[in-house]
């Protein structure tokens, strides 16, 4: 099956010779005549009208892209075009030219439509057989360059068929590149995907069961603390949600509401009542507030927080404040991963962004934002 720079590459071929032999067809009827004398004035004129229509239907017939049947037929045409000499007087006159055009012509672009089996054999029959005619109808005796002129036809194709093969494959090799891209591509976007998805696991392990045990762990949190085995749940049904299937929509306030309820802050919360987003976004958007609260918890020395939340479905903007003990952001590890990847990681994953601004002993703002790409 062809590609497709070959299937361009042929269509240009059909309409190419479609407009070579009707760019010379004008010229080529003027020649026949303007050398034709006055007593045979009229007879070449019916040959040439006969060839200007056969022509014009041939090149509506390749612009068509109907196929190469029409091939032999185009030859019989020729070859009858060309044994009108015989009652024209054409070789008497030296009046052959304008066939011989008609022919080499036709030979030459029936290599850019045709198979090499259909092409070759058409331009042999077609130059062949001019000359057979000519030779028949003593133009040898008149003038031997009425014949060697039109052996070239054959030539001719087989430089043309030859130039056409090197084009055809320079074509199949753009197709097997370009096949050879779509499939790298395609194992790009494969490989992306499925980082993502990793990447995404891992930041809602850190998130949910691994920030739960860690707290534990380290004494932040009773063992025996009430809320400790909902929050485990919890932990473990959004372990499970990863990577499930998703409705096409959320409401990004349902879900900042819902997870706001679990903090085990006092979070002053201030919204719009409803936001629809796609859920992916919704997603993204709550579990990087989400990361930004159990910051709170963990290192801001405060139980209270601020969330104001301010925009629409195309642009939106979610500050996210504390008035804990702060910190340094240059002097947090880049092997960290809450502000690295929980927060900034996923904001760039939808085309937002997070900036985070504190300082030692002045609390810390967390600024996501989000913007609609334009279509």
């Amino acid at each position: 099956m062809a590609g497709e720079a070959v299937g361009l590459l042929l269509r240009f071929g059909r309409g190419y010779a479609s407009a070579v032999r009707l760019a010379t067809l004008v010229p080529i009827c003027a020649i026949a005549l303007f050398r034709a004398p006055a007593e045979h004035l009229a007879s070449t004129a019916v040959v040439v009208g006969v060839a200007a229509v056969w022509t014009c239907g041939f090149a509506w017939w390749l612009r068509a892209g109907r196929g190469s049947a029409l091939v032999p037929f185009d030859v019989v045409v020729l070859l009858g075009l060309f044994s009108s000499s015989f009652w024209t007087d054409a070789v008497a006159d030296r009046n052959t030219g304008w066939l011989r055009l008609l022919v080499t012509f036709a030979c030459v672009t029936y290599q850019w439509h045709t198979s090499t089996a259909l092409g070759g054999a058409a331009a042999i029959a077609a130059g062949g057989g001019a000359v057979a005619l000519l030779m028949a109808a003593g133009a040898w005796e008149v003038d031997a360059s009425l014949v060697t002129g039109t052996m070239w036809a054959v030539p001719a194709a087989a430089l043309s068929r030859a130039a056409w093969t090197l084009v055809r494959h320079a074509a199949k090799r753009a197709d097997l590149m370009a096949a050879e891209a779509l499939r790298a591509r395609g194992e790009a976007l494969v490989a992306a995907a499925v980082r993502a998805e990793e990447r995404e696991q891992v930041n809602s392990l850190h998130d949910t069961a691994a920030t739960t045990l860690l707290m534990v762990g380290t004494g932040q949190v009773s063992s025996d603390a009430g809320w400790l085995a909902p929050q485990a749940r919890r932990d473990l049904g959004r372990l499970r949600s990863v990577g499930g299937r998703a409705p096409e929509e959320a409401d990004l306030v349902d879900l900042l509401r819902a997870d706001l309820a679990v903090t085990h802050l006092t979070v002053d919360f201030d919204g719009p009542e409803r936001l629809p987003l796609p859920f992916g976004v919704a997603r993204t958007i709550t579990d990087a507030a989400g990361e930004a609260l159990t910051n709170v918890r963990r290192h801001s020395g405060t139980t209270r927080a601020t969330v104001r939340l301010r925009g629409d479905a195309r642009a939106l903007r979610l500050d996210i404040a504390d008035q804990g003990r702060g910190f340094s952001p240059h002097d947090v590890p880049g092997t960290r991963r809450g502000v690295r990847e929980s927060i900034r990681g996923r904001m760039e994953s939808v085309g937002g962004t997070a900036t985070i601004a504190s300082a030692v002993g002045e609390g810390t703002q967390v600024r996501l934002e989000w913007r609609a790409a334009d279509e």
